[in-house]
């Protein structure tokens, strides 16, 4: 029982901004040759550890890089974004293959992996870097986004009002080397091993998508 209480202590004062690291990791090198059909797609939907593993396990992503988007400061760092000064929001640029996957699908599995209807959060990291948006490219973009708004909406999915932000890219920028692949570098972070993982265990379980082996 100590242990639990333990733990559950543990994950009330834990989120994503209270865990750093300055070990020096592998960063996985994308293919040299970016297929022809590739786009890429940005969103936001809390912390990036946890975003970067979601699409990255979906067949058609060859890479999702954690980064800021969305802010009004050129070349931020992780502890100005952290301040809410910036405008930024921790985000992921996914890199896929559109003969292989849609930008419905990676839509779709935005909306799974987070709660759409928590302002400025989720779970315990709380603030504006933190909040659920989706960044367009283009006007069709756009309407494949509120689509899936209104579709979840229409079927009652939530009872509160989904309050993630549709809004058009303007900037992105990669963030410090020890956030990229953070959860596969660090499984026995508490973080990682009792939000992280088990989120996207709940994801894997529950969203219709093709993934990798």
């Amino acid at each position: 029982m100590k242990n639990v209480m333990v733990i559950a202590i543990l994950l009330f004062f834990t989120s994503c901004e209270d865990t750093k690291s300055n070990k020096p990791v592998t960063i996985p090198v994308a293919a040299a040759t970016q297929p022809v059909n590739e786009k890429v797609a940005t969103f936001a939907e809390g912390c990036f550890w946890h975003s970067e593993i979601v699409f990255q396990s979906l067949v058609g992503v060859r890479d999702a890089v954690s980064g800021y988007a969305g802010g009004t400061v050129a070349n931020p760092d992780y502890e100005t974004v952290c301040s809410g000064s910036t405008g930024h929001a921790e985000a992921v640029q996914v890199h896929y293959d559109s003969t292989k996957i849609s930008y419905e699908t990676l839509v779709n599995a935005f909306f799974a992996s987070q709660d759409p209807t928590q302002l400025n959060g989720q779970g315990n990291d709380i603030g504006t870097q933190y909040r659920s948006a989706a960044f367009y490219n283009n006007e069709k973009e756009k309407q494949v986004i509120e689509a899936a708004i209104k579709k979840l909406t229409d079927e009652k999915k939530y009872k509160d009002k989904i309050v993630t932000q549709v809004v058009p890219f303007t900037n992105f920028y990669p963030a410090e080397a020890y956030h990229q692949e953070y959860i596969a570098n660090h499984p026995d972070n508490p973080y990682v091993a009792h939000v992280s993982i088990p989120d996207f265990e709940r994801f894997r379980k529950e969203f219709k998508g093709n993934f990798k082996n």
